[in-house]
């Protein structure tokens, strides 16, 4: 087949790359690939099973229209100081004027029209206080919270519009290798099991999101692709009662603290807050199962939950920060056998596991039923359990009760966007005709991020055709 644009992945930045040239009034044919499913029929079985099944040949969570983000929390970070270092290569002026024009967006398409963090001043003011005081920064960052459930009734109407207006989405098709013709791509072989096609295209946008960041770091070593390791987050997700987190829940909504604990000095950050939310399992390759949060507009349960995030780097002389964190993510999971592990902290800082009938004693009654009780410690490495460590106990002088003993630490969270691809500012690769985009660029976190880098892509494509 040939047209002029094909797109790997079917997440926010592949999303809002048709949707811009859409809206740019280009003609030119576009043609989505996505290994996974329409969003109408992507539904994870665990709503029935009350259990993980490990769905074949693919987590519905993770994979499908929308990526994760159309079954995560749905959170718009409105702020180019969160979601990665892409104003770093256009601009932060730029990028915060693309997180403006893309927010309208999805306000078209539905989103809640109510902003969270820009009231209660004062209250603002005494949190940032308590924070510098236990040597966390709190970034200033306004979130429109979409919801669980909302943000997929949003993309659902994203799919329609794109489809009703000539982009053809392939699903069910899986990206096996770009088709190059000396230092030049010029398109993707794809594949459902069955069939095997060849798109021929004028540009290539991969544009896999977390889930395919490995994927896209052996198709850089393959080909040749300049780029560099960049960072791989290994952290826990932290449940608490709503009440611990009642006025930073009211006033921020999403706490976004970064600190550098002793003695390594590693940045550490919160990431993710779902108050009332729910946590969440998540599958991916090799059955590696790994902790995310949800919140939902209107089904609320009686915790908090976030992450505490470790950034690790790597260079010399081991250079592959995603297999590392998979070593952990895999180790975690053999303790739990298969699932998540679930410790409150008290039992962490008193050197012993945590047993199911202290869970059924506690105060904080866990939101994933099936998560294993026992010891992160013994998987996690020295260095991010020391870090979270530090980080918790210095959370809780800005939220006092977050520290507390009963305090619930699940395991293992791991952010895959390690594989920095190089680019220019048009988001040209070293290879021509090949355009890297969103979390598995390296470049961006989070849904708006990857919407706004979208925006930009569909934007150079338009102005050349």
């Amino acid at each position: 087949m040939n047209t002029d644009v094909v797109i790997v992945g079917a997440g926010p930045a592949g999303i809002f790359t048709a949707l811009e040239m859409l809206k740019q009034g280009s003609k030119q044919k576009i043609i989505m690939v996505e290994k996974g499913q329409a969003i109408e029929n992507r539904h994870c079985p665990k709503d029935k099973t009350h259990k993980c099944v490990n769905c074949k040949p693919y987590c519905h969570i993770t994979t499908g229209f929308s990526g994760a983000g159309a079954f995560s929390d749905g959170k718009l970070s409105l702020s180019y100081e969160v979601g990665g270092d892409l104003p770093t290569l256009i601009g932060a002026e730029l990028a915060q004027e693309t997180i403006h024009y893309a927010d309208q967006i999805y306000l078209e398409f539905g989103a809640d029209t109510h902003i969270e963090g820009l009231e209660h001043e004062e209250e603002r003011k005494e949190i940032r206080k308590r924070a510098i005081h236990a040597g966390l920064k709190l970034v200033d960052c306004p979130i429109r919270h979409m919801g669980t459930e909302k943000a997929q009734e949003i993309y659902l109407a994203i799919e329609r519009f794109l489809q009703e207006n000539g982009v053809e989405i392939y699903f069910g098709y899986e990206c096996q290798n770009l088709i190059l013709e000396n230092e030049t791509c010029k398109g993707v072989s794809i594949t459902n099991g069955k069939t095997d096609l060849e798109i021929y295209a004028k540009h290539t946008v991969v544009a896999t999101g977390r889930r395919g960041a490995d994927w896209l770091e052996k198709l850089c070593a393959e080909h040749n692709i300049a780029h560099a390791p960049g960072t791989v987050d290994i952290g826990v997700r932290v449940e608490v009662r709503n009440e611990v987190m009642e006025t930073v829940n009211r006033v921020l909504y999403e706490s976004k603290l970064v600190g550098y604990p002793k003695p390594f000095k590693n940045k550490v950050r919160t990431f993710c807050q779902n108050p009332g939310g729910f946590v969440s399992q998540e599958n991916y390759d090799n059955n590696l199962a790994v902790v995310n949060g949800h919140s939902y507009k209107d089904l609320k349960s009686d915790n908090t939950n976030l992450s505490i995030l470790c950034s690790h780097n790597f260079s010399i002389p081991f250079n592959q920060p995603i297999a590392y964190a998979q070593k952990v993510g895999e180790l975690t999971n053999m303790l739990a056998n298969g699932q998540i592990l679930v410790q409150r902290f008290g039992d962490i800082l008193d050197g012993k596991r945590t047993w199911q009938k202290e869970l059924a004693q506690s105060n904080i009654r866990p939101t994933l039923p099936d998560a294993v009780a026992g010891d992160i410690t013994a998987a996690m490495p020295y260095r991010a359990m020391t870090n979270i460590i530090g980080f918790i106990q210095a959370m809780d002088y800005v939220v006092p009760g977050f520290a507390a003993y009963e305090t619930l630490l699940y395991s293992p969270e791991l952010k895959f966007y390690s594989n920095r691809v190089k680019m220019d500012t048009d988001f040209n690769t070293s290879l021509q005709g090949l355009h890297c985009l969103g979390d598995s660029s390296g470049w961006t976190r989070g849904l708006m991020m990857a919407s706004i880098m979208g925006v930009l892509m569909g934007r150079k494509i338009s102005e050349e055709g």
